[in-house]
């Protein structure tokens, strides 16, 4: 008897020790911050004199100061604050008299924040307090120093404390730079230098056109810097914010206003596939913990060439000194971890397969051009709508089988929206419903008295559950037809990830700037990732293609050797290809 209660006080101790160990794990699941794109915000719908143009938001700038980060954008009429670059406040503006011009900038100097919006003859507004609306103009002087319009400027402090100004925005024009002195009203010093000019005849990716086709200067435009290791990071965007092959490209140098060289990797923002596509006019910036993220400009161009969203990148410098942006999966849900963390090693996603795409769907009603499918389809371009805005309307999803789910994407369309004006934002009211037999159903999210403007609202199920039908149903009357462009279910599969790609065929064309891109398709695969770099060691750049097995691309860059791989993808999983392909070979 003693044995066996000394051996029970033993268990006892290791059961203790083990639950001890255990809680680390558990805190650090709890306290994940999961996020997707575009960012989950209250995106504004157009002022009135563009009417039915949708909504945008576009151009961002982001900071951390004094533990917030703040992000501002093109025709937002405010700001957001967040403390974790996933959830965040709005804050309306009125003190900033420029806060509707294009393009804006912020710098953190002399512990305040400095907003300039683009434009001839740009004003400079300061504040101590972001978090409040009180902002004061400063008498800025470089605005009477520099004669032309300063369009999509950017600042940037160096770490010996000189601080520079960045601009540019044309299909003509160069991207330009200058060093000004804040403590002495902005002055310029000097004069502007020329750092970037167009090059569309070398690198394909400038060239404008939805594949990049058009064989003339795009717009070479958003200026961005950033500092590592001693080296200066000068980005830059093309070819048009309107086509889904917007990107960031890089030029390097050892002085912060050059000379600069082109860097072959570029683009190093790029996103022309997935469920959004573009990652255009961005800005570098570091987190709280030494992270760099890249904020860009994401498109949608269907009610208008510039209705546009925001979209969050993880950004990494490779041991070889290249910069890049992990995109290709940015539109799945994914970790923005709370601690300094090694991104080339990893993009942090969650692993949450898409379980909606190409599913049999019905709803209540329908549009000619709109059908049901189109919620499905991962194109944001496309949308099902309903024949009225009625409480009532909805959309179902038959997954086949009963699947685990972790998250959802419910992406309005806002179709034949009749709102439009200065701060203007519509809060959608709905419930999504769960059923394993398509008759019994169980109310899975509420938010038929939901209060906050989310046309992308992403949500994570605190329980993971495992259903076969899904059901959104509108419950308030809508000011146009309730509409989605997706609605968009992740999580795990029950079968297996699709067979490897057995052979990639990759030819080169006569304009080397661009390739043909074609393969058998693998047994079980929806999609597939083409990977690309011009050192085999280091293929970082990647697009997606969905339901297709072919793919025509112009944004490589004609003097450059490339190499290739090819994955395949799922709802159960990704098979990644080890098979690198060299470039302009036929294999």
């Amino acid at each position: 008897m003693k044995r066996m209660k000394k051996l029970s006080r033993m268990l006892l101790k290791i059961g203790a020790c083990c639950l001890f160990l255990l809680l680390p794990a558990i805190e650090t699941i709890a306290q994940q911050v999961i996020t997707t794109n575009p960012m989950n915000l209250n995106y504004r719908f157009y002022p009135p004199e563009k009417q039915d143009k949708g909504r945008e938001a576009a151009d961002p700038v982001c900071e951390y100061f004094k533990g917030k980060y703040y992000l501002f954008a093109s025709k937002s009429g405010g700001y957001w604050s967040s403390t974790d670059l996933a959830n965040w406040t709005y804050i309306p503006c009125k003190t900033i008299t420029t806060i509707e011009n294009y393009a804006p900038t912020i710098l953190i100097y002399n512990d305040a924040v400095y907003y300039m919006g683009s434009g001839k003859s740009p004003k400079v507004f300061r504040n101590e307090n972001p978090d409040a609306d009180n902002w004061v103009e400063i008498d800025a002087k470089f605005s009477t120093q520099i004669e032309e319009s300063l369009d999509d400027v950017s600042f940037f402090t160096d770490d010996n404390g000189k601080t520079y100004l960045y601009w540019g925005c044309s299909d003509k024009k160069p991207i330009r730079g200058i060093r000004i002195e804040p403590e002495n009203g902005f002055s310029a010093v000097g004069e502007p230098v020329t750092l970037i000019e167009h090059h569309f005849e070398k690198y394909g990716w400038e060239a404008p056109g939805d594949k990049n086709q058009n064989n003339k200067k795009g717009y070479n435009e958003g200026p961005c810097m950033t500092r590592y290791n001693g080296k200066y990071y000068l980005q830059y965007a093309a070819p048009g914010t309107q086509w889904r092959n917007y990107g960031d490209g890089i030029y390097t140098s050892d002085k912060p206003l050059g000379p600069y060289v082109y860097d072959e990797t570029s683009p190093f923002s790029f996103k022309p596939g997935g469920f959004i596509g573009g990652a255009g006019h961005g800005h570098t910036f570091k987190d709280k913990y030494g992270n760099h993220w890249h904020v860009a400009s994401m498109t949608i161009a269907v009610k208008h060439m510039f209705e546009r969203r925001l979209g969050l990148f993880p950004v990494y410098f490779s041991k070889s000194g290249h910069i890049y942006a992990h995109t290709v999966f940015t539109d799945y849900p994914f970790e923005v971890p709370q601690k300094k963390v090694d991104f080339s090693n990893s993009d942090f996603s969650k692993n949450w397969n898409l379980l909606s795409y190409r599913k049999p769907v019905v709803a209540s009603s329908g549009l000619a051009g709109c059908e049901p499918e189109k919620a499905v389809d991962e194109m944001i371009e496309t949308f099902w709508s309903s024949e009225t805005g009625n409480a009532g309307e909805w959309l179902q999803i038959d997954l086949g089988d009963p699947l685990r789910i972790n998250a959802f994407q419910i992406n309005f369309a806002d179709h034949e929206f009749k709102i439009r004006g200065f701060q203007t934002y519509f809060n959608y009211q709905y419930i999504v419903e769960s059923s394993n037999d398509g008759k019994t159903w169980t109310k899975l999210i509420d938010k038929a008295d939901n209060k906050e403007d989310k046309p992308h609202d992403f949500i994570v199920l605190g329980k993971p559950v495992t259903v076969r039908y899904l059901r959104i149903t509108n419950t308030h009357e809508v000011p146009g037809k309730f509409s989605l462009t997706g609605f968009r279910v992740f999580g795990k599969g029950n079968g297996k990830a699709p067979k490897a790609v057995a052979k990639l065929n990759v030819l080169r064309e006569k304009d080397l700037r661009r390739y043909e891109f074609s393969w058998d398709a693998a047994e079980g695969a929806t999609g597939y990732i083409i990977h690309w770099g011009t050192d085999k060691n280091e293929l970082r750049n990647s697009t997606m293609v969905m339901g297709d097995t072919q793919l025509e691309a112009g944004y490589f860059n004609r003097d450059s050797k490339y190499y290739f791989s090819i994955d395949s993808f799922n709802e159960n999983g990704i098979t990644r290809n080890k098979k690198v392909y060299e470039t302009g070979m036929i294999h």
